[in-house]
């Protein structure tokens, strides 16, 4: 009994840890537009000849866009 109504407990304590919002995988067509851009941009920019220069083309276009990278 005493086992019973621990499994009950540590259930409705760990149930919702485990629940995910359907929503939360949705990019915005905002969002969705800008990683598009951004990533056309700093596509343009290879490593093996510019080195960091891609992914900084990158940060800064999202950053332009107000979007976290």
């Amino acid at each position: 009994m005493k086992t019973l109504v621990c499994l009950a407990l540590a259930t409705l304590v760990i149930s919702p840890v485990f629940a995910q919002d359907r929503n939360s995988n949705r990019v915005s067509a905002a969002r969705a537009a800008a990683i598009h851009e951004c990533s056309v941009a700093a596509s343009r920019y290879t490593e093996y000849t510019w080195g960091n220069m891609e992914f900084n083309q990158y940060r800064a276009c999202m950053a332009q866009h107000g979007q976290p990278e």
